[in-house]
């Protein structure tokens, strides 16, 4: 199964440490989830995405994009592919104008439920799944609602709004799919849920059953005394909501981050003035 790691932050952030060298970084994992990597992040409100079929711990070109990748807003991906080929129209972060998805999961027996996941999604955006993943029609699927509702390019979308949506849109794939699984397991064809979505002001993580956490602190933060955003919170958990960062992962990568696990089902976001929402 593939691995998740993704943040918002109040400063433009770079991702070397997470990507390539923390103990349990990124290119570490992807020896275990080798069908290729994508990297995606915001430049003045605009995502960029680099690619690739390879696996991330030979690719030359990860390495270097790790290395100069600095945003406020970033989502990375390694992929352990369970339905469809390795290539490059099936490799995440998945992308639709401002907005990007990347999963870690499955739909047990999709062929059996592709067509009435097609049939629900809006049609317009139909003609734009390009692969044979399961993950490409659940992003679209997904964003359906958003799109319909007006608000695809709507950069003041409330994390409410969408978390809103993005549950009943979760609710109806459900009723068509099964339920997705409680607790992980090694039986990576069961049905799993989990993913990221972003349209780089806000951003959200599900839990669906594969194993998803969170950090919105640090134990202690190494550029406290040059950081002009660096404030309580930084180290702390936060007493009103608001925080200065908020990264998810797969597998916690060992730095000074604080790593809570999200329970099964849950949804956590953060706004576009870093509020954090739970729901």
């Amino acid at each position: 199964m593939c691995r998740l790691f993704g943040f918002r932050s109040v400063i433009h952030s770079k991702v070397h440490q997470s990507l390539l060298h923390a103990e349990n970084a990124l290119q570490a994992q992807s020896l275990s989830h080798p069908d290729g990597w994508g990297v995606a992040y915001y430049l003045v409100g605009t995502p960029h995405i680099v690619k690739s079929e390879a696996m991330a711990g030979e690719d030359k070109i990860f390495k270097k994009v790790s290395g100069v990748v600095s945003s406020e807003t970033v989502i990375a991906h390694i992929r352990s592919s369970t339905v469809g080929s390795n290539n490059i129209l099936n490799t995440h972060p998945f992308q639709f104008g401002p907005w990007v998805f990347a999963h870690n999961g499955n739909i047990k027996n999709f062929e059996k439920y592709k067509k009435r996941i097609y049939s629900k999604i809006n049609q317009t955006l139909r003609r734009f799944i390009l692969g044979e993943t399961d993950s490409e029609y659940i992003f679209y699927f997904l964003l359906s609602a958003i799109y319909s509702s007006g608000n695809i390019n709507n950069i003041d979308l409330s994390i409410e709004m969408a978390t809103l949506m993005i549950r009943e849109r979760l609710i109806d794939l459900t009723n068509i799919i099964g339920q997705f699984e409680k607790e992980d397991s090694t039986d990576n064809t069961k049905t799993y849920l989990t993913f990221l979505l972003t349209n780089g002001r806000i951003m959200l993580g599900h839990e669906g059953g594969k194993t998803l956490h969170y950090s919105t602190y640090k134990t202690k933060c190494s550029d406290r005394d040059l950081c002009p955003y660096f404030v309580k919170e930084c180290e702390s958990q936060s007493k009103t909501g608001k925080i200065n960062h908020l990264i998810f992962a797969s597998e916690p990568t060992s730095t000074e981050n604080i790593w809570l696990k999200m329970k099964n089902g849950l949804i956590i976001g953060v706004d576009q003035n870093m509020k954090l929402h739970i729901s």
